[in-house]
This record gives structure tokens, sequence and C-alpha cells, in this order.
């Protein structure tokens, strides 16, 4: 039985927005046949696994034989790890909605104090859990809750300690990203990721990853108890129904012991993976069969944009029809490298010079692309992973290269880095070259929310700088995050916040500030779209910013907020930025940092790193005695290969 989305109480649904785009219906796909894994010059690729309709339709089981037991009908989303929806199921008497709570202070900014549909919130704990996990690291959304909160780890007892290290990464893969793809009903391209999610990545415990001999093939998110937050005090064990119910789902599809969060260690502290456990899901689950739960206990449902009703089987990353593949050694001559394809077999950003000349003179050419993302390639496989096991793995990263206008002139990654990666890496890109460019501040001083334009003034006067964002200043994510936090110096208790944050009395993970509210009304049309209030999608392009070109804007996946970006500069002249995004945030700075340095000196200083005297780490701030923002960190000691130290100092 096929049971369409009905129209959610959504405040998103008052608004009435318009937009360009549309969604589709799908057909199930075939069983993939299972591949081994090889081995390239550095990495494992992993071997091309893929859930089978039969095991879509086990894991729906076992998640309703531990919702009954719990008396928590609920909702439950499937995905592959490229993010194509499997099934959604919606058990009688489950929530239609899922409420987002308020800010502090009981007010409400962004998507604060909303009702979004149940649907929505458990596709989005889907995607996290396939989208944040690899073969070297599980992480669940209970885990993306613990990183992105502005303490970490998030407790009463830590106030005073810096935000996560992953903050703002909740607001990626958005509905509105022009690097996402998007739901079709059939084609070439039809299963190609990676898919965009409803509500960006989720903190709400009750999304896993799902593994098949130690592969990651999915996800599987679950919405039951009506609220879609996060969980601000690891200090705690809680008992979630939603967690509860979604582990149910991965029984026989768990991630290893060795790779999940728990055994992996951030500034010293310990991961949370889950706070439920496989000893207390009810007997019931193993034996649970498809045929006894659909339609006794729920319907499988069609979700306009995501979903047309009847169970598939995933897409094998790896293949090209997954739009995830090795590349060949005329995209890219490294034997390790992955990109995105198109599905035909078509890199889908394949490596091209600048389009800006107009406004930089001299643009990037395609070779310095190729040599910067060359040498950004290599210090990646060279550097030792943060989070990922066992220890003294190689990192694995996406890593993205644009121009001023933001356009995408090159993209490449490695064969198992997590998949969230490759939206961000775009995002810090992007930022990177926006805030360092000349437009900055006029760009969001046209845009048609007075939300947005009053982030202009506010960093002028907390810089006392009223020509700020006029391209004076190199901006790194790691600067522009400084200014994003809701503290400032970042964590200090009682201090003013960033001017691109809302205060803390009005801050949670929901309304971030000048990032969040640049996508507002891209989040509002989607959900509009998908609950039936619109016919109309939200466009293919993020943000409400004026076009650089017809049809493009700078920022055309939204911002983001946490370190691994740097501007690329020819002499004075901004021409560009590197994004790197997938391990530890240090590692990340340093891939970006050191692939532009070593790529300046392969090419003769024609292109560089920004100059010394313009970086973000000049400007000094005037609270207490002082605070200087910072430009790039890199690790102490990085590399498998060398004992070098302070390896970015100097440069």
């Amino acid at each position: 039985m096929i049971r369409p989305l009905g129209t959610a109480l959504s405040s998103l649904a008052l608004l009435s927005l318009a937009a360009c785009g549309g969604g589709a219906g799908s057909s199930p796909a075939a069983n993939p046949t299972t591949t081994p894994s090889t081995t390239t010059a550095n990495y494992t690729v992993p071997s091309q696994q893929a859930l089978s309709v039969a095991e879509v339709q086990k894991i729906l089981a076992q998640t309703a034989a531990q919702a009954q037991a719990d008396g928590k009908p609920a909702v439950v989303a499937v995905t592959d790890r490229v993010g194509n929806v499997l099934a959604v199921m919606r058990m009688t008497g489950a929530p239609a909605n899922a409420h987002i709570p308020e800010a502090p202070d009981g007010s409400r900014q962004d998507v604060q104090g909303l009702d979004v549909p149940a649907e929505a919130a458990a596709i989005a704990k889907a995607v996290t859990g396939a989208y944040l996990s690899s073969g070297g690291n599980a992480f669940s959304s209970r885990t993306a809750s613990m990183i992105v909160q502005q303490h970490f780890p998030p407790a009463p007892t830590t106030a005073g300690l810096e935000s996560g290290p992953l903050f703002g990464v909740q607001f990626s893969q958005l509905p509105c990203s022009d690097l996402a793809a998007r739901f079709a009903v059939s084609g070439a391209d039809a299963l190609i990721g990676p898919k965009r999610s409803p509500l960006g990545l989720s903190a709400d415990p009750g999304g896993f990853p799902l593994y098949k001999n130690g592969v990651v093939v999915g996800g599987v998110g679950v919405l039951s108890d009506g609220t879609y937050s996060l969980d601000p005090n690891v200090l705690d064990v809680d008992s979630d129904a939603d967690e509860r119910i979604a582990l149910a789902g991965t029984v026989g599809f768990e991630a290893p012991t060795t790779i999940r969060a728990d055994k992996i260690y951030v500034d010293g502290t310990q991961l949370r993976y889950s706070d439920a456990d496989y000893t207390q899901l009810a007997g019931t689950v193993a034996a649970a069969t498809y045929a006894a739960t659909i339609p006794a206990l729920g319907v499988i449902e069609a979700i306009t944009g995501y979903f047309a009703g009847t169970v598939r089987a995933g897409t094998a990353y790896g293949t090209e029809a997954s739009g995830i593949r090795a590349a060949t050694t005329t995209e890219f001559a490294n034997a390790d490298a992955f990109l995105l394809s198109d599905g035909s077999g078509n890199a889908r950003f394949p490596i091209k010079a600048g389009t800006d000349a107009a406004e930089v003179g001299t643009a990037l050419t395609a070779a310095e692309v190729r040599t910067v993302l060359a040498q950004a390639f290599t210090i990646m496989t060279r550097a030792r992973a943060q989070i990922r096991q066992p220890l003294d793995s190689r990192a694995q990263v996406s890593i993205s290269l644009v121009d001023t206008r933001g356009t995408v002139l090159g993209q490449v990654r490695s064969p198992d880095a997590p998949i969230f990666g490759i939206d961000v890496s775009l995002q810090k890109a992007r930022t990177a070259a926006f805030f360092s460019g000349a437009s900055a501040g006029s760009d969001l001083a046209a845009d048609p929310s007075a939300d947005v334009r009053s982030f202009v003034p506010a960093v002028r006067t907390f810089l006392a700088d009223p020509t700020a964002l006029t391209g004076k200043i190199a901006f790194s994510d790691r600067a522009g995050g400084n200014l994003s936090r809701p503290y400032f110096p970042d964590g200090q208790v009682g201090t003013a916040n960033g001017p691109f944050s809302r205060p803390i009395a009005r801050f949670n993970p929901f309304s971030t500030g000048l990032q969040s509210a640049l996508v507002l009304t891209n989040l509002a049309e989607h959900v509009n779209y998908v609950i039936g209030a619109s016919g109309t999608d939200t466009a293919r392009r993020c943000t409400k910013i004026p076009d650089v070109v017809s049809g493009q804007n700078r920022l055309q996946n939204g911002i983001q907020i946490f370190p691994g970006s740097v501007p690329i500069y020819r002499g004075s002249q901004l021409v560009g930025a590197i994004g790197v995004s997938g391990d530890g945030i240090d590692q990340d700075d340093m891939i970006s940092f050191l692939g532009v340095n070593n790529a300046s000196t392969a090419l003769g200083g024609a292109i560089a790193n920004a100059p010394a005297s313009i970086r973000a780490d000049n400007v000094v701030v005037a609270v207490g005695s002082g605070v200087r923002l910072r430009y790039i960190s890199c690790p102490f000691a990085p590399f498998l290969d060398t004992s070098d130290q302070n390896v970015c100092q100097g440069l």
C-alpha cells in the first residue's frame, strides 16, 4: 500500500515563496553485484556493496518490531551511502510532525520553533548516519549532536570550552545545493549522489549508518517522539526511543565495533555513538518479517522530491551509477583519486580554467587548478588521520577548488572519504572566496532579507572597520568561523557574540546566524514543496544574494563556518579558493594551505596563498586586551612519512 504524504502542520507552509525546480518519482533498482575491495597506491577502495530490497525490508521490519514493543509508532527512512531514499515507512499512529526547539530565551529565529514533516526528519537522520561514516569511522546523528554545539563536549560543566569541531555542518547537504543531486524518475543520472537532505544534517539522536561486511552501505533514521532536537548533555545516558528503534534497524547491519565513534577521540574527548544498546532491544526484533509489518503495522509512503513509494535496492558506492567513482588517468593522474560522475561516464566537475577573467585580469588556468588539486591530494595521502581507525590511517577528504564567482573548477576525493565532505568542501571554498572578495559586503547588503543585510553593519562595527568585507582581508573559513560563534572569543562565557552569530540567548544549532539566515527562504520553499503546499521546489541554488552572472550567485550551496579553506591569490589579486573536508579540522586546514603553498612552488610563484600582510590573523578585535583572528591551524606532527613538526609555520 502506498500512502501519499499529507500536509504537515508546518509553520513553514504559511510562507508564500516563489522558486523554480522540481522533483519526480523513481523505480526500483536492480540488486547490484558485490565486488571485492581493491588497493590503490595508498588506499583500500571499498568493495562495491549495496542493500537489496529484501534487506531494506528486513531493516524496516526490525524497526517496527522495536517501535511496537516500545509503544512508539514511528516514521522510518532508509537510504544508501550516496543518499538515495530506499524506503519510508509510516507506522499507524506515528507523529505527523517534528517540533524544532525554540531559542533558549523562548524566541524564534530561522527554523527555531517550527514543525517540520516527520518524514523529512527521518530522512535527514538516515542521510546523516550514511554521510558522516566511512570504512574508518562510524558516526551517528548523536555523534553529530556532540560536535556542532557551542561547547565541546556539550555539557553543563564544559562552559568555557571551544565550540564543536564541526560547528555549522548541520547547514550542509541543503535541499537548494547546486552540487547535490535530486531525485528523478529514470535516466542514467537517477541514482547518482550525493543526494540532498530535506533538513541538512541532523543532530537529533536516531540516525545510524548501515554496514555490510565492514563497508558502509547506507543509513537508517527514525522519528517517533515528535521532536527534532539535539542532546545538550553528554555526561548522562539518555533513554531515547528514536535511537533505540533505529538501532534495532541496524541488527545484521551493525557498524564494526572498532570504528564506532566511541573508539575515536578528538582533543582527548571520546566521541559518543549511541546511548542505546543492543541488549535493550526487544526479543521480537531479530525474527521480525516484512510480511508481518506491512500493511499490518503501517504503510510505505511516497515522499515528494525523495521517494516514489516502492521499496528499492541501494546503489553500490564506487560504481558509475552511484555518481562517485575512480577517476581515469586523463581526469586526474593520481591513481588514488575518486570524483563525481554524471552516471554516463562524464565527470561532473572536470578540471577547467577560471571564468572570472573580466574581474580578476588573469584567471586561474586549468594547469594551475590541476596543480593545486594534485598538491593538496598529495598532502592528504601523507597526513595522519584524526577521525579514522585504526590509528595511523591516512587522512581521507574531499577537495574543491573555485574561482571568485564560486564556479567549480575541479573537485577530487580519496576512495573512502565520508560523503558529507563533498558538499562541505565546496561550501568552504566558496565561503573563503566570497568573504575575501571585494563584493562580499555589497552582495549581503543587497539580499532581500533585512536579517541578512543586518550582518554587514554588525561586522563593520565589531571590527571597527567601515570598509570590512570589501576585499581588504583574506578570510579563511577558520577566520570567518571565529566571527560566527555565539561567544567571542570562541567558548568564553560572558562575552559578546561574534558579528555573524546570534547572541547566545537566541542561539541554538538551528539558528547559527548569517549561515542559517542566508538559506531560510530556500528551506521554507522546499518544505512547502514536500508537504504539497507549493507545486514548485526551491531553486537549485542556495541564498538570495545577487547573481554574479545570469543564473549564478557566489554561494550556491550556502556558507560553512568551520575550518578547512584558504583563498588563492595571483600577487595581490584574489583568483579563487580551495576547500577541504572529511577529516579533522586541523588536517583540513593543512591540506588546503600546504596544497596551495606547494602548488605555488611547483608553478614558480604564479599563484600563492594570500600575502601574509592581508591575512585575517592580522586583525585584532578590541575585546578585552585584544583578540587576534586565526587564519589556519595545522597539526603538530601531521605526517606518516616524516617526523616534521610545525609544517605550516612561516609560510
